[in-house]
């Protein structure tokens, strides 16, 4: 049996040479969150409800297309991809109908990722449960197996969607999280994840709301995973592994009060009603809101509001045809009733809380309910069971565990579950930037610390100034990863979301040019992944349709690295102040000087001329979709902050990666290892170096033994110029120097054709060192 291209060896990532191997990647694709025929965007209200007749084949996006942004990807650095499907995908039509055109569009799209040599594990996505209850995910006959009528979600404000608001431009920024507090989620997470102890009446062919979820959800997956299997050609070679239910969520589990908001939510914006509050407006009942804003420092209460659903409800209505999609409910199971009333939650007759504190024992145990018990209880029976479906298939998958966000781990540690080939993949956002869509350069607060009580006021948790908030960002994800092994094992360490917004400021980049807001943002974002200690982090997200009028055209976000809208990153740029759009004959030169043979000057490994160079590099054209923005916001297009993510990374490591760090303002990269044993000419330690910071003539290596070398090897496949190193054993480093620019600006103002001769035209012709 050959050897896997990755695996996990502890804490680390090892390839088939046993080199440490740094996740550098990226999510794909925003898009894949909603149906691809009809392109049904979240602020397009057409056709919204018939969600059984859509198709994702399409996305991410189409097989002819898929060359261009995979060898894009490659040239930016990226070496793994987080895929991005739903159930919906799948199981759309209705239980056990699964869309096999679908399935095949997505293993014709993996086996050309093959081709890139990307490392892939399939995420299972959701957000907020479903497209229907203001997210992405499920199909919309979940929520009518558990009785919820989605029509009814606007009047009640079960959930804030955006397909049906009223005025979608103007549908509130990051509304849409406050979803996971409001009537719909509350109901659905409580019953997909505990539905047998807290709903028992709740009962669908014979088998608890709970199981039937899971078991569709969890079949699905398997089923996708087996027709991957049996393409012969993808497991291992291109997908390695898969991820657990994205950011999973307690429903109810664990309230101790309904009728207050829990101390531990942190999340307040728009109308915040307490459970019991949107147990009532669910039932058709008008109720005294409190709303809540996010201001210069933090959520506010600016208010309250009437809430008055006028006597419509967000379940199903009593005289509901429930045949359409082959289910028998049990007749103890009473449509058009509020699931809590028919368990004595509550009483509709007048309107009467009777057991306020349902949630926070366990019926059958009387065990006190917390977040932490939620997690290690009701989420790890749902995982155990997910894994042994996909491992039953892929016996060889990498697990990555994803438990509830910002949530104390499961503990896992020397038990059954310290699975040795699982990989901790936390999210993590900055929440002020997120929310605001600005970068505040002068404060920020340490959330992680503050969710942790590490601090006796929140007062005590604001930083002040850029310094001290790139530190605490940085110290955040340590103190995450550090979390992890303290309660997982000892596991990798993945971050397969963090992102920013790009649309800061009021869009004020897309109608400059200018996006150093941007560019200070997703440095201070990939200083703190460098600095953490993790193993690697999958940003969020690319998105081959963004523009800047919609952005990822989904629930108002726009985090796409790319958009139609901007100028994609050249290749090279001949000299700090300049860009040219012709071809440009380029070296990568080393120094000949007097030191040339010292460590910090090695010779050359090799020499020759641009004719020893076999391949020239060939980008193919794209038929991407022409925008539609208004002049506004797409007369002065920019290179999207590029400078920010296009940056060196270690790619595979002979040992093991003590530490790294691209510092973008002084263009320096540096590498610190440890290793047993000496570089093999087989496999030595490689480094990817963008040619846009590190351009031929400006390019400076220096290292602490050994002999290196920079060459660009598979070039018709958009790969970047690899350092390659060849070390003692020993604690070794490496510095790399580049070219200075400024940050966020628009490197040229020529007006060219979308992935024009910048990216697909060039034919870069390189020396071999």
């Amino acid at each position: 049996m050959s050897p896997l291209r990755l695996r996990v060896e502890g804490r680390t990532f090892r390839d088939h040479e046993n080199r440490e191997v740094t996740v550098r990647g990226i999510n794909v694709a925003g898009d894949a969150k909603f149906p691809a025929i009809p392109d049904r965007p979240s602020h397009i209200p057409d056709k919204f409800f018939e969600g059984d007749d859509v198709s994702f084949v399409g996305r991410p996006f189409s097989v002819k297309e898929a060359h261009t942004h995979f060898s894009r990807l490659r040239r930016w650095g990226y070496n793994t991809i987080r895929y991005i499907f739903t159930w919906e995908a799948i199981e759309h039509s209705g239980p056990g109908k699964y869309d096999e055109e679908w399935i095949d569009h997505t293993i014709a799209v993996l086996r050309l990722a093959k081709d890139y040599e990307f490392y892939i594990f399939l995420d299972p996505h959701q957000d907020v449960w479903s497209r229907f209850s203001g997210g992405s995910g499920a199909p919309i006959w979940t929520l009518y197996a558990m009785g919820l009528n989605p029509r009814g979600f606007v009047a009640t404000e079960a959930a804030m969607v955006h397909n049906t608001y009223p005025e979608p431009e103007k549908y509130p920024k990051m509304i849409w999280a406050t979803n996971y507090y409001r009537f719909a989620c509350q109901v659905i997470f409580t019953l997909f994840f505990a539905g047998k102890d807290f709903a028992p009446k709740a009962v669908i062919d014979g088998k608890n709301i709970q199981d039937y979820l899971q078991d569709h959800l969890i079949e699905a997956c398997r089923h996708l995973a087996e027709r991957i299997h049996e393409a012969g050609d993808l497991e291992n070679d291109v997908v390695v592994g898969w991820e657990s239910f994205n950011e999973p969520n307690r429903g109810l589990v664990g309230y101790q009060d309904i009728s207050t908001i829990p101390s531990e939510q942190k999340l307040q914006k728009g109308t915040s009603p307490t459970a019991w509050q949107a147990i009532l407006t669910g039932s058709g009942r008008s109720c005294e809101i409190d709303t809540w804003d996010f201001g210069g420092f933090g959520p506010y209460k600016s208010g309250t509001t009437l809430v008055d659903p006028k006597g419509e409800t967000a379940w199903l209505p009593a005289d509901y045809n429930d045949s359409d999609y082959g289910w028998k409910r049990s007749p103890e199971w009473k449509l058009g009733e509020c699931i809590w009333a028919q368990h004595g939650v509550w009483d509709p007759a007048n309107d009467l809380l009777l057991k306020k504190d349902y949630f926070s024992k366990h019926p059958k145990t009387g065990e006190k309910l917390d977040y932490e018990y939620f997690t290690n209880i009701y989420f790890m029976d749902h995982y155990r069971r997910y894994k042994a479906a996909i491992r039953s298939i892929h016996s060889d998958a990498i697990l990555f565990c994803q438990p509830p966000v910002l949530e104390i781990p499961p503990s896992l540690k020397e038990t059954n579950d310290d699975d040795p080939n699982m990989v901790y993949t936390p999210h993590y956002y900055d929440g002020v930037t997120l929310l605001t869509k600005k970068w505040n350069r002068y404060w920020n607060v340490d959330v992680f610390g503050v969710l942790r009580g590490r601090y006796l006021s929140p007062i005590f948790a604001i930083k002040l100034g850029e310094t001290a908030i790139r530190n605490c960002l940085r110290d955040q994800l340590s103190a995450i990863g550090k979390e992890g092994v303290d309660y997982m094992g000892e596991h990798p360490c993945v971050f397969t979301e963090i992102g920013i917004p790009f649309d800061m400021d009021d869009k004020y980049a897309y109608k400059t040019g200018n996006y150093s807001s941007q560019s200070a943002a997703m440095d201070a974002n990939h200083f703190a992944l460098e600095g953490s200690g993790a193993n690697g982090f999958t940003l969020w997200v690319y998105t081959a349709t963004n523009n800047h009028g919609w952005g990822d055209r989904w629930n108002g976000e726009d985090l796409s690295i790319y958009s139609i809208d901007d100028r994609p990153l050249p290749l090279s740029i001949s000299s700090p102040q300049t860009v040219t759009k012709t071809p440009n004959d380029s070296t990568l030169a080393v120094d000949t000087s007097p030191q040339a043979n010292s460590p910090s000057h090695p010779s050359p490994r090799s020499t020759g001329s641009s004719s020893d160079l076999k391949a020239t590099l060939s980008m193919p054209s794209i038929a991407s979709e022409r925008s539609t923005t208004p002049a506004e916001f797409a007369n002065t297009p920019g290179f999207r902050a590029a400078e920010a993510y296009v940056r060196p990374s270690p790619r595979a490591t002979v040992g093991n990666v003590t530490s790294y760090a691209f510092d973008l303002r002084n263009c320096t990269f540096n590498l610190a290892l440890s290793s047993t044993s000496a570089a093999t000419e087989k496999a030595p330690t490689e480094i990817s170096l963008p040619e846009f910071h590190f351009p031929t003539d400006h390019t400076n290596v220096e290292v602490s033994g050994g002999k290196w070398t920079i060459s660009v090897d598979d070039i018709d496949k958009g790969a970047i110029p690899t350092l390659r190193w060849w070390h003692p054993e020993g604690n070794h480093t490496v510095t790399v120097r580049g070219a200075k620019r400024a940050q966020g600006i628009a490197l040229g103002r020529e007006d060219e054709d979308e992935d024009g001769d910048d990216e697909q035209g060039q034919q870069s012709r390189c020396n071999i060192m």
